[in-house]
């Protein structure tokens, strides 16, 4: 049985915010859990990948528009 992955939704957040809201729900997932967080500052797309490379977690970008789309998987 698949789940599909929770997804914040942090569109029109400023970092640090889609950041601290990524932490804290990352903090309560399982090793090897997925999480997509969905942003439009584009300073996330610096902060979200190097916080996950600091701490284990695997994180995958995309972005279509303004739109960017981390997929995370929990170390």
């Amino acid at each position: 049985m698949t789940t599909e992955p929770e997804t914040i939704d942090a569109r029109g957040l400023k970092c640090p915010l889609p950041v601290l809201k990524m932490e804290k729900r990352l903090a309560s997932l399982a090793p090897g859990a997925a999480l997509v967080v969905l942003a439009t500052d584009p300073m996330a797309k610096v902060d979200i990948p190097l916080y996950c490379r600091q701490h284990g977690h695997d994180c995958t970008v995309s972005s279509e528009a303004d739109l960017l789309r981390f997929a995370i998987v929990r170390g």
